[in-house]
C-alpha cells in the first residue's frame, strides 16, 4: 500500500449522495477535501463538517473556463491536488426514441464532457508531478444496459472508454486511473436526482418505461451502502497497484457478469460469419 500521509481530494458534487460519502470518509482520516457544489447553501454546509479541511466551491462543471480556474485556485491553495474524483452527474430514463436531442446533450455535458473538462483541467499538474490518482464515477447501466436507461447508460460507456484510455496514456507519467461502477447505492439517485424524458410514447409502457418504475420503487431501499462503497473507493486510492476497473455491488456483479457471458456465448456462436471476411489465398 501506498504511505497513509494526508491527501488532498477534489471531488465532484458533493452536496449530497456517494460524493458526499467520499468526502466524509476521506476528511474522518484526516484528508483535505475540495468539494463542488451547486449552491451556497451546501458550500457552507460542506465546509463546516472539517474546519479548514472541507473547502468548497460552487461549480457548474460545464462551464469549462471556470473548471479551469477552480483547479488553478485549488492548487495553490492546496499544494496539489492527489486524488480527483469524478463523480458530478445525473441519471435520465426513457426510451431512446421519447428523448430530445436537448435532453441528450444536456445529460453529455454534465456525465462526459463536464467529466473530461475535469481531468484535463488537473492532468497538467498531475504531470508535473508525476503522480496522481483519477477515480471516475461510472454505472454498472454503462457495462450492462438495459431498457429504459439507455442515454444514461450511454454516458457512463463513454467515460468507462475515456478512463480505460487514460489509463494507459498517463501511466507512464505515474498517475492511474480507476473506474469504479456502482450498482443500487442507497442514495437520492433514482429520486431527487434522476431525470425522465418529458415525452411518453404508450407503446414503450411494457419495456422502457419499466426503468422508471423499478428505479422509483427501488429508491431508499437499494442494497449498496454508500459508506461501504465510499471506504471501498478508498481503498483503491491507496493502494499501490489499483484496478483498472472496480464494480461495487453485488448487483453490480451479477449484472455485468450475465451481460458479458452472453456478449462472450453470442461471438462464439457467430464466430465462423465473422472470421469469414477474410481476403482468400
Amino acid at each position: 500500500m501506498t504511505s497513509l500521509k494526508p491527501k488532498v481530494w477534489w471531488i465532484t458534487g458533493v452536496s449530497s449522495g456517494f460524493g458526499r460519502a467520499i468526502a466524509e470518509a476521506a476528511l474522518a482520516r484526516g484528508d483535505t477535501v475540495v468539494g463542488t457544489v451547486r449552491r451556497e447553501a451546501d458550500a457552507k454546509g460542506f465546509e463546516a463538517l472539517a474546519s479548514g479541511r472541507s473547502l468548497s466551491f460552487i461549480l457548474d462543471v460545464t462551464d469549462d473556463e471556470a473548471v479551469h480556474k477552480t483547479v488553478s485556485f485549488i492548487e495553490i491553495a492546496t499544494g496539489g491536488i492527489d486524488i480527483l474524483v469524478n463523480n458530478a452527474g445525473y441519471g435520465l430514463v426513457g426510451a431512446i426514441e421519447e428523448a430530445t436531442s436537448a435532453e441528450i446533450r444536456s445529460l453529455f455535458d454534465v456525465n462526459v464532457f463536464g467529466a473530461i473538462s475535469v481531468i484535463q483541467a488537473v492532468l497538467p499538474y498531475m504531470r508535473g508531478r508525476r503522480a496522481g490518482r483519477i477515480i471516475n464515477v461510472t454505472s454498472v447501466s454503462g457495462l450492462a444496459p438495459w431498457m429504459g436507461t439507455g442515454i444514461y447508460g450511454a454516458s457512463k460507456f463513454a467515460l468507462e472508454c475515456i478512463g480505460q484510455t487514460l489509463a494507459e496514456e498517463v501511466k507512464p507519467l505515474g498517475i492511474k486511473v480507476t473506474n469504479v461502477a456502482p450498482g443500487g447505492l442507497r442514495t437520492d439517485f433514482a429520486t431527487r436526482s434522476l431525470t425522465t424524458c418529458k415525452a411518453e410514447i404508450a407503446d414503450y409502457e411494457p419495456t422502457a418505461h419499466m426503468a422508471r418504475s423499478i428505479l422509483s420503487r427501488g429508491g431508499g431501499s437499494e442494497k449498496g451502502d454508500p459508506e461501504k462503497a465510499a471506504h471501498a473507493v478508498l481503498a483503491i486510492a491507496d493502494a499501490d497497484e489499483p484496478p483498472m476497473h472496480l464494480l461495487l455491488g453485488a448487483d453490480a456483479m451479477h449484472y455485468v457478469g450475465r451481460s458479458l457471458g452472453a456478449f462472450h456465448a453470442e461471438i462464439a456462436d457467430w464466430a465462423p460469419l465473422t472470421v469469414s471476411i477474410a481476403y482468400d489465398k
